[in-house]
């Protein structure tokens, strides 16, 4: 007895791949993986702890000046440490699928490799944004608490002053993530790329500030550091007259570097086996 061939509508209309049924599979891996939850709640914990600490510093060391402190500042001074946390989840997302193997199968299912490479990009931007600004919101309102106490708090009526400089942090994080995504297609090793993401977010930053003492002559180095990812970030997070860089320049700096590490990702993805 022959076997019935599969009828064109299911072949090419039940089980047709698109972009939205790749992002639902993204989203279950990393949903699935303990790494994720594990590195959202010490995220979590460092946000909210550090802005809680911080809060209290201020108001403690400001006495009746305390009604002047914008407490925002302590909301979103811990990403210069959880920003580390986003960018090692970045890339233990992709390095995880290649020390199991499963990208074989991941480019198997889907061989469409940029469509793979943007649906695994958008869920990790879309999941650390979500995340980030919950945390942001929460470390807010208890140091808004904390300062309201001592008579000062947070501008929650002026949405630049609050509201922008909340969403311009998760988005930080969320290109923290997309940074890291970028090292672990470069790079496929676990080790590997959580150092680059790193050294980029972390080591880099410190080292430049060793150039101040070498006077004008190695004053390049710190005009180009104030456009690595987090020190762009700053600008961009609280913007002000005697920042680095314009909000503007800021924000396009960090599209710059999500570009140009998804761009080089999609390069390697296509030219080289998995």
């Amino acid at each position: 007895m022959s076997a019935v061939a599969p009828t064109a509508s299911v072949r090419s209309g039940g089980y047709r791949l698109t972009l939205p049924r790749t992002l639902r599979s993204e989203g279950i891996k990393l949903a699935t993986l303990r790494s994720t939850w594990w590195s959202i709640a010490i995220t979590a914990v460092l946000t909210i702890g550090i802005a809680a600490l911080i809060a209290f510093a201020m108001s403690s060391s400001a006495g009746p000046q305390a009604g002047a402190i914008n407490g925002i500042t302590a909301v979103v001074m811990p990403i210069q440490f959880t920003a580390l946390l986003a960018g090692i989840l970045g890339a233990i997302a992709v390095t995880g699928e290649y020390s199991t193997g499963m990208i074989r199968s991941t480019l198997t299912a889907d061989p469409r490799r940029g469509r793979v490479l943007v649906a695994k990009a958008v869920v990790l931007a879309a999941f650390l944004f979500l995340a980030s600004l919950v945390m942001f919101v929460v470390a807010a309102v208890i140091v808004s608490a904390i300062l309201g106490a001592h008579g000062g708090g947070l501008e929650w009526g002026t949405p630049d002053k609050v509201i922008l400089p909340l969403l311009s942090a998760a988005l930080t994080m969320s290109v923290c993530a997309l940074i890291g995504v970028s090292f672990g297609f470069l790079l496929r090793s676990g080790a590997g790329a959580i150092a680059a993401t790193v050294g980029l977010l972390f080591v880099l930053p410190i080292m430049s500030n060793f150039f101040a003492f070498g006077g004008e002559s190695w004053k390049w180095v710190l005009d180009a550091a104030n456009y690595l990812p987090l020190s762009a970030a700053q600008s961009a997070i609280l913007p002000s007259d005697t920042a680095a860089l314009s909000a503007g320049v800021a924000f396009l700096t960090l599209g710059a570097w999500v570009a140009a590490g998804l761009l080089g990702s999609w390069v390697v993805l296509r030219s080289r086996d998995a």
